[in-house]
């Protein structure tokens, strides 16, 4: 972020914070402290010290109250923690009330700046964790009272405890959902079932990462033990879903401008263990099919020679002959580029402009693909070009797939961190060549691919 732009917002910042308790203002740039309690129309909550790096080792807590009659909604302006892709280090925590048994809205962290949050009562809580180690900006955000809609036609969510039933977004099917919503669904079922959701029809606003209107569910109730399993938009709808225990809470929200058709779902009670149906969009099988057979096949981790595995055809032909039944099979005809030496082509600068996307992120799963691809699963650190590129939620972490052309090249290792460059396909996926950038990532490479997104191609 830029100088003039931060301090910019902070005097603006500075004519709008003369009244609140969790912070004072100097007459220039507002003061915010650890904690406090909110209770205002409208306001600004901020990290301790911001702009400054937040301290180390501590936990702040701000408690928000809007006019009764009202619920909260939060906007982020800036946000800066640092990144991890479990938020295991420093991290802040948002409920739907003041208390943190209350259900929680989300646990953030990065520099992705979360979208907007509501509360369903004119209550909200916002909890900030650090450790003892790196430090960041912080964040500020804005929150503000607005009405909920009460309506017969409008009303949403509810404790629904039978063993099938619907969920829907206020309005359908006659109108497109209202702005300013949030519904909360919690679906309970026998002990020793679980639930599964299928939906007929998705609309929602659509954005990359679901930041204005969107569904989510979580494994789990209200209270903080519930788990992000998911958060959805656009127009693709979600594949079916399975809970790992009998409790679901589903939350749907939307922000108060753009709204869409939204969304009918069907719930049901299902013995554990149960898969989803291959029917409707993306099915997980056709993805976790192949699972049963990664043993068989060469470690990513192991170094590049292991190529030499392969013995020459005279003696596969030889064994084939006189053990029948024994599929013996020939290594498969690859990608004429895989033939070229493993070297990465360009410098960080030239491959940062010749690139649709770049990103860093840690490699959470490897798994070969058709004609001798790799197809790579990676959570997000942070997106510094992504242009086409799908960038998913799964669980509480962003995710990105990625399509090598070729398995060993670039080399890749699953469980690093990596610079990560190249194109995307049609389908929004990532591809790499075998000459794609990629190296090693360290913290000190954020400065440096940061200073080259702002300079021209």
């Amino acid at each position: 972020m830029h100088p003039g732009s931060t301090w910019g917002l902070l005097f603006s910042l500075s004519l709008a914070l003369g009244g609140t308790k969790a912070q004072q203002t100097n007459y220039t740039r507002p003061v915010f402290h650890c904690g406090g309690d909110q209770v205002a129309e409208s306001g600004f909550v901020g990290s301790e010290g911001f702009p400054s790096f937040y301290r180390p080792n501590s936990k702040c807590t701000w408690r928000i109250t809007v006019p009764e009659g009202n619920v909260v909604t939060l906007s982020f302006r800036i946000f800066d923690l640092e990144a991890d892709s479990q938020c295991r280090y420093d991290y802040l925590d948002v409920y739907n009330g003041h208390s943190s048994s209350a259900q929680k809205l989300g646990r953030f962290c990065g520099t992705f700046r979360p979208g907007s949050l509501i509360s369903t009562s004119n209550t909200m809580m916002l909890e900030m964790v650090t450790d003892a180690e790196t430090q960041s900006r912080g964040f500020v955000a804005f929150f503000s009272g607005a009405k909920p809609y009460a309506s017969d036609q409008q009303f949403c969510g509810g404790k629904m405890t039978k063993t099938q039933g619907e969920i829907k977004t206020p309005n359908w099917p006659d109108k497109k959902y209202p702005p300013g919503t949030s519904c909360s669904w919690l679906i309970t079922v026998e002990p020793d079932r679980v639930i599964q959701v299928t939906f007929d029809k998705f609309v929602l606003e659509a954005d990359t990462y679901c930041r204005f209107d969107y569904v989510a569910f979580f494994n789990g109730g209200e209270r903080d033990d519930s788990r992000l399993i998911g958060k959805y938009c656009g127009d693709q709808a979600p594949q079916p879903i399975i809970t790992t225990g009998n409790e679901l809470l589903v939350q749907f929200v939307s922000d108060l401008s753009v709204t869409s058709d939204g969304f009918l779902a069907y719930y049901a009670s299902v013995p554990r263990g149960s898969w989803p149906p291959t029917a409707g969009s993306r099915p997980i099988p056709s993805e976790r099919a192949v699972r049963p057979a990664e043993p068989r096949r060469p470690a990513p981790t192991r170094p590049a020679p292991t190529t030499t595995k392969y013995v020459p055809t005279t003696t596969v032909s030889t064994k084939r002959s006189r053990v029948p039944g024994v599929n013996v099979r020939r290594p498969v005809a690859q990608n004429p580029l895989c033939a070229k030496a493993c070297k990465r082509s360009g410098t960080i600068k030239t491959a940062f402009c010749s690139s649709e996307f770049v990103i860093t992120g840690k490699i959470s799963s490897m798994a070969p693909g058709p004609r001798g691809t790799l197809n790579i699963n990676v959570s997000l650190i942070k997106a510094y070009k992504a242009g086409r590129l799908t960038i998913a939620q799964v669980g509480e972490t962003m995710s990105v797939k990625l399509v090598s052309q070729c398995k060993k090249c670039p080399l890749l290792r699953r469980g690093g961190n990596y610079i990560i460059m190249g194109q995307v396909d049609d389908e929004g996926r990532g591809t790499l060549e075998p000459g794609a950038f990629t190296a090693l990532y360290k913290a000190p490479h954020n400065k440096l691919l940061m200073n080259i997104s702002r300079q021209p191609c």
